[in-house]
């Protein structure tokens, strides 16, 4: 079996090292990466203390890798170049001033349309891609992935703290995110026609400016082959990311050659949706998850692992199994949010978890 590409787009923050909060000099940091490789594959964010990078597709996790650390160190030296350090996580733990919007005429614009929604959206997403060959592949994907999408924010929860304090969730970022009218989990769309009416409608409605805001947990995306995961929080370790890479991949081809939902699975409403992102969004893998089997709560483990044999079959066929069965147990002891606040426990200082996050974001390619 020839293995899906897949690919990924990361948002970075731009931190100053010395007040270790966020700084709005994107257009600095990529005017400096101009003379760097791979400068063509950074671009500008909704906000200017934030930077994107993103990945060519391809079928080998290993390339995947070598890519994001490729990215990550032209985001990194450029930043470094005009006294700024580059950080990989969801929100930023430190308060900063009046979040500065990119002038660009569509960011304007949305700002003007949905004010006070926007003002705190300077948070940094992951978005995972994987090939489909045709919207109707694409769209019985975002159907079929739809209960097991929490599993992957809980697996990606990096953002427990947010303007200077402890949210109390593991991922403050992907509240804010639903804050967005057109963003979150979705019903069936059954078809590119139910598809394509059901945004068609949230544009008329203002609910969306335009395609490009349809905010959905998955999407197709526009102008690539590819349907799009967009549910996870910006991971501090590249291995993390491939973890969730090799996932979506294999929920994916196992949807597309045997089905994901056995005879007798739930029926998930868009309102139970909403409480498995709520209980992954405040808990992570730190307490139960609602199983995407039952809809039943169980534990965080369990219903990984249950996530694992779900692919398993999809996972050995792309030689991805033993990278997911090393990386599920490092997950599970620690990753993401625990790592902040293990940060936070030893100095007792916000400051400190800025500083382990620049160092841990940036030790791929420095290594």
């Amino acid at each position: 079996m020839d293995a899906r590409t897949v690919g990924v787009e990361e948002e970075l923050l731009l931190v100053d090292p010395a007040t270790r909060e966020v700084a709005p000099r994107s257009g600095q940091v990529l005017a400096a990466a101009e003379a760097q490789p791979h400068a063509d594959l950074l671009d500008h964010e909704l906000f200017r203390h934030q930077v994107e990078t993103q990945t060519e597709p391809t079928a080998d996790l290993a390339e995947l890798r070598r890519q994001l650390v490729a990215q990550r160190r032209a985001a990194g030296e450029a930043a470094e170049q005009v006294g700024l350090a580059v950080v990989a996580s969801g929100t930023s733990p430190l308060a900063g001033g009046e979040p500065q919007v990119t002038q660009d005429d569509r960011y304007l614009d949305m700002l003007d349309l949905y004010g006070e929604v926007l003002r705190p959206a300077g948070v940094c997403g992951m978005h995972v891609h994987v090939n489909v060959s045709s919207e109707e592949q694409g769209v019985r994907l975002i159907d079929a992935m739809a209960p097991w999408l929490p599993v992957l924010l809980a697996v990606t929860a990096n953002s427990p703290y947010f303007e200077g304090r402890d949210t109390g969730y593991a991922t403050w970022r992907s509240r804010i995110w639903a804050q967005w009218p057109s963003a979150g989990p979705t019903e069936p769309f059954g078809s590119p026609a139910g598809y394509h009416a059901a945004g068609d409608w949230l544009i008329r409605s203002g609910a969306a400016r335009d395609v490009a805001m349809l905010y959905y947990d998955a999407r197709l995306s526009r102008g690539n082959p590819t349907m799009e995961i967009r549910v996870a929080d910006v991971c501090t370790d590249p291995d993390d990311v491939l973890l969730v890479a090799a996932l979506v991949r294999g929920l994916a081809q196992q949807e597309l050659t045997a089905g994901l939902a056995g005879a007798d699975a739930p029926l998930w409403r868009v309102e139970m949706l909403r409480a498995a992102h709520w209980r992954a969004a405040r808990y992570g893998l730190s307490a139960a998850l609602l199983d995407p089997r039952t809809a039943e709560p169980a534990p965080a483990r369990e219903v990984l692992d249950g996530l694992v044999d779900a692919v398993r079959e999809q996972l050995e066929a792309t030689g991805d199994i033993d990278l997911v069965t090393d990386a599920v147990p490092r997950v599970l002891s620690g990753a993401g949010a625990s790592r902040q606040r293990a940060a936070f426990e030893r100095s007792g200082e916000l400051t400190a978890v800025v500083d382990d996050l620049v160092e841990r974001t940036n030790a791929c390619w420095r290594e």
